[in-house]
């Protein structure tokens, strides 16, 4: 069959559209919700849908799940969108409802991309939500603490949808390739790893995996009655190349550990390589923000406290935007991080404690440290001692913390680069101060 004919058969709907799930068990991805035995199947499968919301990134399921409970359910389904409905077209669907509701009629509300409503428009819904007459289904990639109204928000069951994995994506990709509603009628024969690399681009959206799988197919090469599909083909499609990389191999923890290690090593240049080696493969940008938050502690620490700051603010922008604007943010964190002062010595307070912790788990906390919330813990002699740092001069005391078996030691020894020069000299005064209030 000649490419252009199939194309203009299908070009009216996109593959996504064709191959969207009419059942759960056609529905891909968030076994943690709709397993065997999870919540939202039962809900739904009983027919006893409340109100909720859908929250998670793009292209996991959100309106396509709504779509599965309006095909299940024995309610009125009506479908809002965000984008195009005001308060007057709310109030007369909301009118609607409440007349049903007097026959014993029940009404699914699903607002796609509810995040969009502001609030008067979400106001809107809020007394037919409270007195029953609908059942609202929220579909959003917003957090919902921040873009739903509280009011509304607290009537609603919030459900997480997450980025669908690489296997959760093949899976998809072959079912397209197989059914008739995708390819089925068509010889498609893939190079090895064409499914896995499509995935990977696709960072867990669906929509974006079968969108780039129908541009994949309509620029196959046909040879002797079948379309060929090649890895090269692939990267010209999507611009990008596909790099030696498995996110759960080997390769996955050398490039992390060679990032880690450059910016150890203050070498901004190879950092900035290592970051680019990653997020061009594929890696999920989160999982890289994650890395740099612990870095900016075990590595830096005190000697510059503000690298915890900003590795914590490009996590929330790697969140937000997602790739490929979030590379600028993770560039920002690692270029700070490699040029920062560098001190493991929170690590190494911490390792330190572990050790004694572990050794002395049945040391009793001091008495003068515990808190006397009862007649008999006061009895007990619980609190007995105790000093407020706050009536004392300086705000210190020389009352013990520690368990009597662990006096003196010692933990945390800043080393005196960048700022945990003044930590180090902070800490010096506090002890001079304690030790003359001994005397």
């Amino acid at each position: 069959m000649e490419q252009g004919r199939l194309f203009n058969a299908q070009i009216n709907e996109p593959l996504a559209n064709r191959m969207r799930p009419k059942s759960l068990a056609e529905y891909a991805g968030q076994q943690h919700l709709l397993g065997k035995g999870k919540i939202l199947r039962q809900l739904i499968e009983n027919d006893l849908v409340p109100s909720m919301i859908f929250w998670g990134p793009p292209g996991v399921g959100k309106t396509t799940l709504a779509r599965i409970i309006a095909n299940q359910t024995k309610a009125a389904f009506i479908n809002f969108s965000a984008v195009t409905s005001g308060i007057k077209e709310i109030r007369t669907v909301m009118k609607q409802a409440q007349e049903a509701a007097k026959n014993h009629e029940r009404t699914i509300v699903f607002v796609d991309e509810i995040h969009r409503f502001n609030k008067a428009q979400q106001d809107a819904f809020l007394p037919y939500v409270e007195n029953g007459s609908i059942v609202l289904i929220g579909a959003t990639t917003e957090n919902p603490s921040f873009e739903i109204n509280s009011a509304l928000l607290s009537r609603c069951k919030v459900f997480v949808l997450k980025a669908l994995d690489e296997t959760a994506l093949c899976s998809l990709l072959r079912r397209a390739i197989e059914s008739e509603d995708g390819f089925g009628d068509q010889s498609i024969v893939l190079e090895d790893g064409c499914l896995e690399m499509i995935a990977s681009f696709s960072s867990g959206d669906a929509r974006t995996a079968l969108n780039t799988l129908e541009m994949v197919v309509f620029n196959a090469v046909e040879k002797e009655g079948n379309l060929f599909v090649s890895r090269e083909l692939i990267e010209q499609c999507t611009s990008r190349k596909s790099f030696l990389y498995d996110k759960k191999g080997e390769e996955h923890y050398n490039l992390i550990s060679a990032l880690h290690k450059s910016m150890r090593n203050s070498d901004t240049q190879a950092s900035i390589y290592w970051l680019a080696r990653m997020l061009e493969a594929g890696e999920d940008p989160l999982y890289i923000a994650r890395r740099l938050v612990r870095f900016a502690s075990e590595d830096i620490g005190m000697a510059d406290s503000r690298a915890l700051e900003i590795c914590i603010a490009v996590y929330q922008a790697c969140h937000y935007l997602g790739m490929p604007e979030c590379n600028v943010h993770l560039t920002h964190a690692v270029i700070y991080l490699s040029l920062a002062p560098k001190s493991n010595a929170v690590y190494a307070a911490y390792e330190r404690a572990k050790k004694d912790a572990y050794a002395t788990m049945k040391e009793p906390v001091p008495l003068q440290i515990r808190n006397a919330v009862t007649n008999l813990m006061r009895e007990l002699h619980y609190g007995e001692g105790y000093r407020y740092a706050h009536d004392e001069e300086n705000a210190i005391t020389d009352m013990e913390c520690l368990p009597s078996s662990l006096q003196g030691h010692r933990y945390y020894e800043p080393k005196g680069y960048g700022s945990e020069e003044k930590v180090r000299r902070r800490m010096q005064q506090l002890e001079m101060l304690r030790h003359g209030k001994k005397k």
